[in-house]
């Protein structure tokens, strides 16, 4: 029998950028992807289960790339599963997508 639960709790971004709430500003992308790094790290450190990003080829996400970020959070995090929340069928190659 297994001590692992059936159910896993996580959360996930999909790396969108906008105004920072408090100051109104713009958000630049480096400052988002800093901004995921620690809330991974977090995620990670408080016991979730999961962290995912997602993938978007737009002007207002900060993420075309879940490969690439998924490694900058491997670098950062200890425990935590990671896992890509988003893909973009029509810019896969089917069988990396399968896979």
């Amino acid at each position: 029998m297994s001590n692992r639960s059936s159910m896993e709790i996580g959360i996930y971004t999909l790396a969108d950028i906008g105004l920072n709430p408090l100051t109104g500003k713009m958000i630049y992308v480096h400052e988002r992807v800093k901004e995921i790094i620690e809330a991974a790290k977090l995620a990670d450190e408080v016991g979730l289960d999961v962290f995912g990003i997602g993938e978007h080829h737009r002007l207002d996400y900060a993420s075309s790339s879940p490969a690439v970020m998924l490694a900058a959070l491997a670098q950062a995090t200890k425990n935590i599963k990671l896992t890509s929340t988003t893909s973009v069928v029509s810019t896969l190659d089917p069988v990396r997508l399968f896979l």
